[in-house]
């Protein structure tokens, strides 16, 4: 329950600020160019309001509505969200959107979109003032990756030390470095002391797309952090640092471990035939670079008391890059801009039947905020979700400021206006569309939590 409220909050918070931009956008330009803004609500307000407030000789109300699915703000003269088309059939006046030319009705229009996505180059570059830049590179985390069965069945190998992809040398694992794996043909990889090849198929992408496990990790060693008193562990003599490479004879990192001792866990009945005790475990450690082997016997839930270091910043060598204030702006901006070609380029497996199943709503949005309060990942997922959130609502799309941008664009080229009963038309099918693809992704969420 703590994770989820904490996951709840930050969500709550991030929509929060994002909708203000975005809509703080819309308003700003309106009244640079003398629209009169009716109302600037933070989330929808359907029967009633939480909250309202209509400052002394403004003709703005600002409210906050009940249903945290977005905002809006109601422009005068203009067919949106408010359906409002009896305004419409009044005398046009000089205050209204309608009555305003066609380039200023456009930049009013993509004034939402324009600050949202000035407002996530702003937080990466605070980001990487603040924090810096910190990765681990893919050529030297000697240990290798630990794939995923898709990768596997492919040809990759736990252990592989990824090198290129169609000769473009790789060099941080992110998403960046996963699509040019997938859109290559030929990835090429360090097997032991010999260089490999591993062709990808085509659909890789949708494949990956049906996983419930990420494509690869880093592998790294099982690194002793904390003993619980008086467990099998502290009783045989580990200790806090101790690197734990062989359980049972058989080499292993992290991931070798945990899976073992998985194993054994579910193998429990079927070991217990034999006649040694299958909860005797064989197993061999570092401790300040001297090798030693130790006999332990673990409880019945085959636990030995210990949990590993997980920052792999400590256990992987890391490049750490720290910006000044100026030097933070470019960076930024060239982290804002990856990262809308990057999702921009994902667009297209969303038509695909994997794509369409992997749309999510706001659990799963949720659940990219992390488990515990993490400013630095708060902010992160916030810049990503202006990104979205800017990259969404510019498409063609009727009820989008995109459809808006489309049918001002229209006017400007064929020097006519969209009759007011079409844009009325056109933003009910927008509305509908959006709404459907609302319950779409959250039934996704639904199907996701239950099975």
């Amino acid at each position: 329950m703590e994770t989820f409220l904490i996951r709840a909050l930050q969500l709550i918070m991030s929509l929060s600020l994002l909708v203000i931009i975005h809509e703080g956008g819309h308003f700003l330009f309106a009244r640079l160019f003398k629209v009169r803004v009716e109302k600037f609500s933070l989330f929808f307000d359907p029967w009633f309001s939480l909250f309202k407030y209509k400052p002394k000789n403004s003709d703005t109300e600002y409210s906050i509505g009940w249903l945290p699915l977005g905002g809006y703000v109601k422009i005068s003269g203009m067919i949106d969200e408010s359906m409002d088309t009896e305004q419409m059939k009044q005398p046009e006046q000089p205050w209204e959107f309608r009555s305003k030319p066609a380039h200023q009705r456009l930049l009013i229009m993509v004034g939402g979109v324009l600050f949202n996505f000035i407002l996530a180059l702003f937080i990466y570059s605070m980001i990487l003032f603040a924090w810096g830049d910190s990765y681990i590179p893919v050529q030297k985390a000697t240990m290798g990756m630990q794939f995923n069965e898709t990768a596997k069945s492919i040809g990759f190998r736990d252990g592989d030390i990824l090198l290129s992809a169609d000769g473009e040398e790789l060099v941080r694992y992110d998403g960046d470095m996963l699509r040019k794996v997938v859109d290559a043909r030929e990835v090429t990889v360090l097997r032991g002391n010999e260089k490999v090849s591993v062709y990808i198929p085509e659909e890789m992408m949708q494949k990956l797309m049906t996983d419930s496990v990420k494509f690869a990790y880093y592998r790294f060693p099982f690194v002793i952090d904390s003993i619980v008193a008086a467990s099998p562990a502290q009783l045989a003599g580990l200790q806090k640092g101790d690197s734990i490479v062989a359980l049972n004879g058989t080499p292993v990192a992290y991931y070798d471990f945990m899976n073992q001792m998985d194993s054994l866990r579910k193998n429990k009945a079927s070991l217990q035939a034999d006649s040694l005790d299958p909860h005797q475990l064989t197993i061999a450690y570092y401790r300040a670079g001297v090798a030693d082997t130790i006999s332990l016997k673990a409880d019945s839930t085959y636990k030995i008391g210990v949990t590993a270091q997980s920052d792999l910043t400590k256990l992987l060598p890391s490049v750490d890059v720290k910006y000044g204030f100026f030097e933070s702006f470019p960076a930024g901006v060239a982290l804002g801009v990856k990262t809308l070609k990057g999702y921009v380029g994902d667009m297209k497996y969303l038509f695909s039947k994997e794509g369409a199943k992997q749309l999510g709503g706001f659990g799963t949005i949720g659940s990219i905020f992390p488990a515990t309060w993490d400013w630095h990942q708060f902010w992160y997922m916030t810049a990503f979700l202006s990104i979205i959130l800017a990259f969404m609502n510019i498409l063609p799309i009727p009820a989008l400021d995109g459809g808006h941008v489309l049918f001002l664009l229209y006017e400007i080229i064929a020097r006519r206006k969209p009759s007011d009963k079409f844009m009325e038309y056109a933003q009910m099918v927008g509305m509908v569309l959006l709404f459907g693809l609302l319950i779409w992704a959250n039934f996704n969420d639904i199907l996701r939590f239950f099975f």
